[in-house]
């Protein structure tokens, strides 16, 4: 393949180091096909790269494209009459006496075709795709019987095939306890959940596991039992932990070497010490604190302590965090969690990378992949400081440029 030189433009590698954002001078970044070859400046710049196709970028910013470490984008239907619901004081007794809550996104998800459940998906993948985003991941986890848990991650698989993205599908039949099995949570999880994941991974469909671990959901021991098979299959785990309660999650999860711990906001001191010593990130999701108008923010202090890497993902669902856009979540972490512009850009790249167990992305270095985003932009930290607005020049997905 051709080399492409990028020229005139502010380099935020993202790279971890002294230098904030990575940036230390570059302005020029070698594409060889699908792979980034050299990042420099441009007076450096190897002689054998000098003959490439040159695109003058004009002075933008460049950063890694943006990844969306944590998203349950295929779903049936919505959840508005609820958000209504509860602006209007219904309680989640009340609400879900009425029809809404998760059940209801699993009725309209079970009645929903896998072609529906890709055309419903299309267009917020579609927005994610418009703010910088090359990597994607997808949770199953509405359908919570084994039939609709592998239409859920059929259709997110073809996703990739109709939008230049990488999908990373993760399994989460142990999301909640349908209606046929209320009060039979043990046996949903024997007879339903396990049976599904490993259909699932069977059919290559998974590529990690996840499980819901929280007073309303599921309980440690029942959440172990899914993640010894996830174990026994060679898949990786993460975890929905201490988001409304402090019920030793992240912990338990720790201690399988999970990837990431997901909102955790009700992370202790030994939580958190237990995520440094297994290397698994922090995924950080203001999206759902901000929709339920929760109070206990994430112990983003004791993260830094630690040293826990941190990710920041929208956490994209109909019911708690409706919401695809990447950037504001990066603004909301900023705004609400006081994490910096600089973590919450790391969360969303390099950091999201880690989160995801992918080693090829997530910062602009030599080897990596040529997935890269252009910014309208001088400085790296406008990316969390504005709300509502895109400034997205373009996007390279495999050194690839979208649109073409």
């Amino acid at each position: 393949m051709s080399q492409t030189i990028l020229s005139n433009c502010c380099v935020a590698t993202m790279k971890s180091g002294r230098a904030p954002y990575g940036l230390t001078g570059a302005n020029t970044i070698v594409l060889d096909g699908e792979a980034i070859a050299w990042v420099g400046a441009h007076a450096d710049m190897p002689s054998d790269y000098r003959h490439g196709d040159g695109v003058d970028l004009g002075g933008r910013l460049v950063t890694p494209a943006l990844i969306d470490c944590h998203t349950h984008l295929i779903f049936g239907g919505h959840r508005a009459m609820e958000f209504e619901m509860r602006l209007n004081g219904a309680s989640y007794e009340e609400v879900a006496r009425a029809g809404g809550g998760i059940i209801s996104t699993v009725t309209a998800t079970r009645r929903a075709t896998e072609d529906e459940l890709v055309a419903d998906a299309l267009p917020r993948l579609d927005a994610m795709i418009a703010e910088g985003v090359c990597t994607v991941e997808i949770k199953s986890g509405y359908g919570l019987n084994t039939d609709v848990e592998l239409r859920m991650l059929r259709a997110a698989r073809r996703l990739a095939d109709l939008r230049p993205v990488t999908i990373k599908t993760t399994y989460l039949g142990a999301h909640a306890v349908p209606p046929e099995y209320a009060g039979r949570d043990d046996a949903y999880i024997a007879e339903v959940c396990l049976p599904a994941l490993r259909a699932a991974h069977a059919e290559g469909l998974v590529d990690a596991v996840d499980a819901f671990c929280e007073g309303i959901a599921f309980s440690p021991t029942q959440v172990a039992q899914v993640f010894a098979v996830a174990q026994a299959l060679d898949l990786p785990i993460k975890i929905h932990a201490e988001q409304l309660s402090n019920f030793g999650g992240a912990k338990m999860a720790a201690g399988y070497g999970a990837l990431s711990a997901d909102h955790i906001e009700y992370l202790d001191e030994d939580g958190a010490a237990a995520l440094a010593a297994a290397g698994t990130t922090a995924v950080i999701l203001p999206g759902a604190f901000y929709t339920l108008r929760e109070t206990q923010m994430p112990p983003i202090d004791l993260l830094r302590k630690y040293h826990v890497p941190m990710a920041v993902a929208t956490d994209a669902n109909p019911g708690s965090s409706p919401m695809t856009s990447i950037l504001l979540a990066m603004n909301m972490a900023s705004t609400l969690f006081r994490m910096t512009p600089q973590e919450a850009l790391a969360g969303a790249t390099r950091n999201a990378a880690r989160a995801l167990g992918l080693s090829d992305r997530g910062m602009i270095a030599p080897g990596l992949r040529a997935d890269i985003a252009v910014w309208n932009a001088q400085h790296p930290a406008e990316l969390a400081y504005r709300i509502g607005f895109n400034p997205l020049h373009t996007r390279i997905f495999g050194g690839e440029f979208w649109p073409r």
